[in-house]
């Protein structure tokens, strides 16, 4: 199934969730559970936390999918943010000295939701060419991932990441551009090393 047609289906179920159809329910957890409890477990480790955490985010799902507006994000990003968020949350209240910096999640978001994977098992059993790229994508600066992350790993347009980003479209076009040639340039000395 390409991007576009499951965010048509996702945004399908979330409708029907809205109107609380169980059915539209399930279909979406099964649809996007295991790429979600792969993200949670990234964050999280431990792979009893990263499941309460999921329960805890399909449910928040289920009470507010009426609130879900398809305008500011696509589905798949609402669900990971909602996660995100729950994770998060998790982690503040097993130490709530820990210091969350979100850059530090950037390249976690992106190998998570990469939809090559099918499940979190697979994606934490990276392939050489995954590391590869992961290690590369964390070298570039937060905001140049960020915009690559939206362009490429939630298929945004370059209008639609500017939009998400509050910023120029020029600004995001040479970032998405430049990040390109790092990423590049990165890949290809690792190859020669």
């Amino acid at each position: 199934m390409s991007n576009d047609n499951l965010n048509a289906q996702l945004r399908i179920h979330l409708a029907a969730v809205a109107r609380r159809d169980a059915a539209a329910f399930r279909a979406l957890y099964d649809a996007t559970s295991a790429k979600l409890f792969g993200f949670a477990l990234r964050i999280l480790v431990k792979k009893e936390l990263a499941e309460e955490v999921l329960q805890e985010s399909f449910v928040n799902i289920w009470n507010n999918a009426g609130t879900y507006q398809e305008s500011l994000a696509a589905p798949m990003t609402w669900m990971t943010t909602i996660v995100r968020n729950k994770a998060f949350d998790m982690l503040r209240r097993l130490d709530d000295t820990v210091e969350i910096d979100a850059d530090t999640f950037d390249k976690d978001v992106m190998e998570a939701l990469e939809s090559t994977a099918p499940t979190p098992f697979d994606a934490l059993q990276m392939s050489g060419d995954a590391k590869a790229l992961a290690h590369c994508l964390s070298r570039l600066e937060g905001l140049h991932r960020q915009a690559i992350a939206l362009a490429f790993y939630h298929d945004l347009s370059h209008s639609e990441v500017a939009e998400q980003m509050t910023l120029p479209i020029g600004t995001v076009k040479t970032w998405i551009r430049r990040g390109l040639e790092r990423l590049r340039n990165c890949l290809s000395r690792l190859e020669g090393a």
